[in-house]
């Protein structure tokens, strides 16, 4: 975290190079957040771009509590749920799946195989109502603690704890029989 806090030093002084350094460094982890969120590759792109745009225009008045990352992060999140909402005031339907970055240690027959995978609980994780689907995602892919989500998501820990806990038990049902004890 050295290198953040002298990232995010540089940035505060106006470094180009320090906010490019920070969006390549952080880029791919708050683009799977935000297709995990919001199953469609334009809107998390947009996500991640506007919450980019906002970090780069509050250099002067940035103060950082926690770390960069759970910053961005959660910025992330906030655009995720705020376009949640707007699509639901608008009633469109069409999700398009975000595609995952190709690995080349993979054959083609496991990247067949992994896809399958990500399809499946992508399904599973689509079925949950957007705020478990949001916690579960913060938690376990972005390593966020239910304090931190209950924070971002102006409820109480508890409330984070129980659809936290709703929602494994629906993965649960949804892969009952499939999953080794």
């Amino acid at each position: 975290m050295l290198e953040d806090t002298v990232l995010i030093w540089r940035f505060k002084r106006g470094s180009r190079e320090a906010l490019c350094r920070i969006y390549e460094k952080y880029r791919t982890d708050l683009l799977r957040l935000a297709a995990m969120l919001l199953r469609d590759k334009g809107d998390a792109e947009d996500a991640v771009h506007d919450a980019f745009v906002s970090f780069a225009r509050s250099a002067e008045t940035l103060k950082l509590s926690g770390s960069l990352k759970g910053y961005l992060l959660t910025c992330v999140a906030n655009n995720a749920r705020n376009r949640n909402r707007a699509r639901q005031r608008k009633q469109t339907v069409g999700l398009d799946e975000a595609a995952e970055a190709a690995s080349p240690d993979k054959t083609p027959e496991q990247w067949i195989a992994y896809n399958e995978e990500l399809q499946r609980w992508s399904d599973a994780l689509a079925e949950l109502p957007y705020e478990q689907r949001e916690v579960v995602t913060l938690h376990l892919r972005a390593g966020m603690t239910f304090r931190r989500i209950a924070r971002s998501q102006a409820v109480s820990v508890n409330t984070v704890k129980g659809r936290y806990r709703y929602a494994l038990a629906k993965l649960r049902s949804t892969f009952n029989g499939e999953l080794e004890p």
